[in-house]
């Protein structure tokens, strides 16, 4: 896998992570508390850090030993949030998770999902793998449409699976193989022929998640 490139799709691209993007995402992230924090993975045994630098360079890191491949989601060329790929596995499995999110000023606009179909299809038709997982929790409404836009299949669900804003949350999880999708993500979002799947209902009977309790998740 190269080490910087770049997929686009009209006003919307990605490019590979670097270490001078840390100072914009710092402000990105910092300028976009509310928006972010419901969603934002945290440390379940201790404080959590804002030590972005840091961050990037271990998202790097893993993109060196061919583990992960960080995003920037560039909009009219201004950086306006991150996809990441992780726990890459080849061989047998050859699997992968996206994760992302987005400043408020580019949400519902198509951004994050010609970000989540060009970075599919690469990982299908250029990486070479079978099969790539994106995991959702319930609540999470504007992510749902993502994944249902996009044709993603419903899995089930994956119970206390991250600590997410202070608590273990439930996570919903959705997949594509490469059989699914031999025409490209992308394409076939575009020409409308994403068929309509099965997707999660009655979203309150999950415990582990902020929609039930005061309890926050756990």
């Amino acid at each position: 896998m190269p080490l910087t490139f770049v997929l686009t799709h009209n006003a919307v691209r990605l490019r590979t992570l670097r270490m001078r993007d840390a100072k914009h995402l710092e402000r990105l992230i910092l300028g976009n508390r509310e928006w972010l924090r419901p969603w934002e993975a945290t440390n379940p045994v201790g404080p959590n850090s804002f030590d972005i630098r840091g961050q990037v360079r271990g998202l790097i890191r893993q993109m060196d030993a061919q583990q992960g491949l960080p995003f920037v989601i560039e909009v009219d060329g201004e950086i306006l949030g991150q996809l990441n790929v992780a726990n890459i596995l080849y061989g047998s499995v050859s699997s992968a998770v996206i994760g992302y999110w987005i400043a408020p000023e580019a949400a519902g606009k198509g951004a994050v999902p010609t970000a989540v179909a060009l970075a599919t299809d690469y990982l299908f038709n250029v990486v070479g793998l079978h099969r790539v997982e994106i995991d959702i929790r319930p609540e999470n409404v504007a992510s749902l449409r993502v994944v249902q836009k996009l044709g993603f299949r419903y899995e089930g669900l994956k119970e206390r699976y991250i600590h997410i804003n202070g608590a273990w949350r439930d996570h919903f999880v959705f997949a594509l193989t490469h059989e699914e999708v031999m025409g490209g993500v992308l394409n076939r979002w575009l020409k409308k022929e994403v068929p309509t799947l099965p997707f999660p209902k009655n979203l309150t009977e999950f415990k582990h998640t902020e929609l039930n309790d005061g309890t926050l998740g756990s």
